[in-house]
């Protein structure tokens, strides 16, 4: 058996008194792509980081082309051929690439840059990157700025690539142009690794899947030899058998009727019902104008018009807390961006929007804000080695749970879920779902934005279907296939 390009041996690494992995092994033959799956926060991405300098293992060995290797700075990465994609960009905004790829590089005080450029291209039109040298960063669309980042690690000569959750923030054609890349890559040689916690993605770009568990090395498969059902049960530890918990019921009573509703930019008279009771899908290809709608129901678009009505009667909402009043909530897309303040606590968190139930006076009832915080973290059976721990340092599931616990803290009779489950891994989308089902039955009315077609479908009473700003049809959880949503989809 050839020894891998890329081998580490018992890798162990520890902050204070927080043991996250210990003792992982596993290898990349040159050429070779290597998925990298596992439950959120078990280490994937820290392990990553100890290839690219930014950590450096407790104990264990890295080997390069069977030689024992040294990595205590990403320029030791890069001198060993290997470069880290980050899942947040590195870049300088009022740069252009070619000025962002070069960065760093030793040289001289005056460079050619048409020379750089011309290099740029030749790399670009090799591999089928679409990518302007000379354009800004600032005016860059996310994958744009990804290919940048990809562009500059091959640049310094990377000949193994690490991407961490390389499709998270793309659009379907984004992460198939993506995927065309990555496949002259290997042709090329290189070789890959992906961290991603989206399986079928893992299963179509591998040829091999490491899986880790709570910190451990469970093995790696080939994938010939695995299916989405036997990985998700080494991520888990357990067979997940009901993956999207759902009753199905027919649902009468319409608690909200939205007509015509606008943002004054992307969505166009936009018309749907809510039922009491149900979870409402609403499926299309990224900036169909999904999310828009219910910003503009939330009370966050300015120039939205349109009318609403809940349970009969037409109300106005201005702002989001005309809609906490009459009973909506929303979570929104980016929960690092809109929802979460990453530095404060897991009770912060919680009890940002109930604030006013227990401040007396210019005084915090901190026993009743701690009696809520605890009361949603065992609802939403949220991980957390206390109420004080900085939410920041919580897995994206747990990170997750808190914010919609936030939301269910002021009783809302509807919840707007805006891709509810991105980031978030197996095991905890596994969870959400069943918590959207337990609070469905309960009588609440749920919207369900969802880039994921299977999530739409197995979770979905009704799914309504947008694009380009404007509502295409609505199709029954009976009736619905990925064939006729993403037939409406992408008119």
């Amino acid at each position: 058996m050839a020894v891998p390009y890329l081998q580490v041996d018992n890798l162990t690494k520890s902050f204070g008194d927080l043991v996250l992995f210990e003792n992982i092994s596993f290898g990349i033959a040159e050429g070779q792509r290597v998925g990298l799956i596992a439950k959120n926060g078990s280490g994937k991405t820290t392990l990553m980081n100890m290839l690219s300098g930014i950590y450096f293992p407790d104990e264990g060995e890295v080997y390069v082309d069977g030689k024992e290797v040294t990595i205590r700075s990403p320029k030791d990465s890069f001198a060993l051929g290997i470069g880290m994609i980050h899942q947040h960009f590195k870049l300088i905004n009022i740069l252009t690439a070619a000025e962002n790829i070069i960065l760093g590089l030793p040289g001289k005080e005056k460079l050619n840059m048409k020379q750089v450029e011309k290099e740029i291209r030749k790399l670009t039109e090799q591999y089928g990157f679409d990518l302007n040298p000379s354009q800004k960063i600032y005016d860059m669309s996310v994958s744009q700025k990804q290919t940048v980042e990809i562009v500059k690690v091959l640049y310094r000569g990377a000949d193994i690539l690490i991407l961490d959750e390389p499709t998270a923030v793309l659009t379907p054609q984004e992460t198939e142009k993506l995927f065309a890349v990555l496949r002259n890559m290997r042709k090329a040689g290189k070789s890959i690794i992906i961290i991603t916690h989206k399986l079928n993605e893992v299963l179509e770009l591998s040829d091999r899947v490491a899986v880790l568990r709570k910190g451990k090395y469970i093995g790696t498969v080939d994938i010939k030899d695995t299916t989405p059902e036997k990985l998700s049960a080494m991520m888990v530890g357990r067979e997940l058998t009901n993956y999207y918990t759902r009753d199905f019921e027919e649902h009468e009573e319409v608690i909200m009727r939205c007509e015509g509703i606008s943002d004054g930019e992307l969505a166009e008279n936009v018309s749907f019902e809510l039922r009491k009771g149900e979870i409402l899908g609403f499926a299309g290809l990224v900036g169909a104008g999904r999310s828009e709608v219910m910003k503009s129901i939330f009370g966050l678009m300015p120039k939205s018009t349109g009318d609403i009505y809940l349970e009969g009667k037409k109300v106005t909402i201005n702002s989001p807390i005309d809609a906490m009043k009459n009973g909506i909530a929303l979570v929104p897309e980016n929960r690092k961006l809109e929802g979460l303040y990453l530095v404060q606590s897991v009770r912060f968190n919680s009890t940002i929007e109930v604030l006013n139930e227990f401040i007396k006076g210019i005084f915090v009832d901190n026993s009743k804000e701690r009696e809520i915080t605890q009361e949603y973290i065992d609802k939403m059976a949220t991980k957390t080695p206390s109420q004080e721990q900085a939410i920041g340092n919580l897995s994206g599931g747990n990170q997750q749970k808190v914010l919609i616990g936030r939301w269910l803290a002021t009783h809302p009779k509807i919840l707007i879920l805006d891709e509810p489950t991105r980031g978030v891994d197996v095991g905890a989308k596994s969870e959400i779902y069943a918590i959207m089902n337990k609070l469905a039955k309960q009588g609440m009315s749920i919207i369900m934005i969802s880039s994921e077609l299977p999530e739409i479908l197995g979770m979905s009473d009704r799914i309504y279907i947008m694009a380009h700003g404007k509502m295409r049809g609505c199709i029954s959880h009976k009736e619905a296939t990925q064939e006729s949503v993403m037939m409406l989809a992408a008119e």
